[in-house]
């Protein structure tokens, strides 16, 4: 599913993530700063790696919990690849967790509008990005803020049972 909500349906989630994390129960948040860094997309995929440890999506029991935590890091990955090509990079991303939806985050500049290319051709190279985060995602979705420059792009995942 995709959609250009500003916010998945029955979030109570404000427009700015708390900066939380670790604590056990509720909602956990990390954010991670891509002012000056280089090699974003490295960068990011560790920075979710390790809130997925302090988390305990890692290490994983079960083959379908390690395909969970390699579906988070897919959409990082993909997420802040598309700010890096389409919107001249990313400036922030967040993560969040409670026991039922991963939620990640990409903040940038830029104005373009994501979505998936269609029609979807599975041999072109490239083009790719969007199509795998609507297809591992329950939901996605872009935030704009009237009078600010930029989007955010959010996504959201199922946590293994």
């Amino acid at each position: 599913m995709s959609t250009t909500r500003p916010d998945s349906p029955g979030s109570s989630e404000s427009s700015e993530p708390s900066e939380r994390g670790g604590a056990s129960g509720g909602r956990q948040t990390r954010n991670l700063s891509f002012e000056g860094a280089s090699g974003v997309v490295p960068l990011a995929r560790d920075f979710a790696r390790q809130a997925l440890y302090a988390w305990g999506w890692l290490p994983a029991a079960t083959a379908d919990r390690r395909a969970a935590a390699e579906d988070v890091l897919l959409v990082v990955s993909e997420l802040v690849t598309n700010a890096c090509l389409h919107a001249e990079g990313p400036d922030e991303m967040w993560i969040s967790c409670d026991n039922k939806v991963i939620r990640v985050e990409v903040s940038d500049r830029g104005t373009g509008q994501p979505a998936p290319r269609t029609p979807h051709r599975a041999g072109r190279p490239g083009g790719h990005g969007m199509f795998i985060v609507q297809r591992l995602c329950l939901d996605w979705g872009v935030v704009r803020i009237p009078g600010v420059a930029g989007k955010r792009v959010w996504a959201e995942l199922g946590a293994p049972a």
